[in-house]
């Protein structure tokens, strides 16, 4: 296994590119190295990240939104008094991946890029309608969140493309998030439904909203469906009957084998940061 720490994102690009085997990238290294251990994938070329300038910022953007570097642990988004209050759903994604210890390793870019469906990072980045930005050998492009996982373990990320950061859009006075995740039994850490909503208000009543569920199908889903059945309402047991209602209805019949450990953990196919 060859071992590079490249300095630019550019220069990780390139290794990724020129790689004729299996190639990772580490960040957090919390999925990676588990698949190591497991010998579920053992790389040619594993491209160690940390060491670019800026992977641990957190940024305002010049637009009033948030810049997440792609090697930010889960802890550092909680600790973040600005962030947590501006999106507080998707923080809160992110503080239920995994014990103490995973947490001051995970990276929400990892989250993402591992493919499973029921990842609790990912439903509240969609809701948001988060952006990444992702740096390959034919130079740099902005994609959306929800375009990233194609499927479980895989992603729409072409040989030697790699994330570089999430970006957050400005959050606005009048918006809000959260995140809950369904379990049925206490014991478990693996969502069996992950919804994330995010909206705005006008007065009493709801001005936009966007819902997203995970682990209902091969990726999330977003239910404009569930948004429209609290839009322009107030937020009273009829709205919350509509939207719980519209949310079931975007399930699909295969659901449940995503229950199967398969479908819900470390994939030898995925490439995580």
């Amino acid at each position: 296994m060859r071992y590079h720490t490249p300095s630019t994102f550019e220069d990780a690009a390139r290794v990724s590119a020129g790689a004729g085997g299996v190639t990772r990238f580490l960040a957090g290294g919390t999925d990676v190295l588990v698949q190591l251990r497991a010998g579920l994938v053992t790389p040619d070329d594993l491209i160690d990240i940390k060491h670019i300038p800026g992977v641990r910022d957190i940024q305002r953007t010049a637009e009033g939104g948030w810049r997440i570097g792609v090697a930010v642990p889960g802890i550092a988004l909680g600790r973040h008094a600005e962030l947590s209050a501006d999106w507080p759903g998707v923080v809160e994604g992110m503080e239920l991946v995994g014990s103490t210890q995973v947490q001051g390793r995970a990276t929400l870019t990892g989250n993402l890029c591992n493919g499973s469906p029921a990842a609790d990072g990912v439903p509240g980045l969609v809701a948001a309608s988060a952006m990444v930005t992702v740096v390959g050998p034919e130079g740099t492009r902005e994609v959306a969140v929800a375009d990233i996982p194609t499927g479980p373990g895989k992603t729409s990320l072409k040989k030697g493309e790699l994330i570089a950061a999430i970006t957050l859009p400005p959050r606005g006075k009048n918006g809000g998030d959260a995140y809950l995740r369904f379990i049925p039994r206490t014991e478990m850490d693996i969502a069996v439904v992950g919804c994330a909503v995010s909206l705005t208000v006008e007065g009493d009543r709801i001005a936009s909203a966007r819902v997203a569920l995970g682990a209902v199908a091969p990726t999330v889903v977003l239910v404009p469906e569930a948004a429209s059945a609290i839009e322009g309402s107030t937020l009273d047991e009829a709205a919350l009957e509509r939207l719980a209602a519209a949310g079931s209805r975007s399930t699909t019949s295969g659901a449940p084998s995503l229950s199967a450990p398969k479908s819900r953990g470390c994939w030898p196919s995925a490439p995580p940061a």
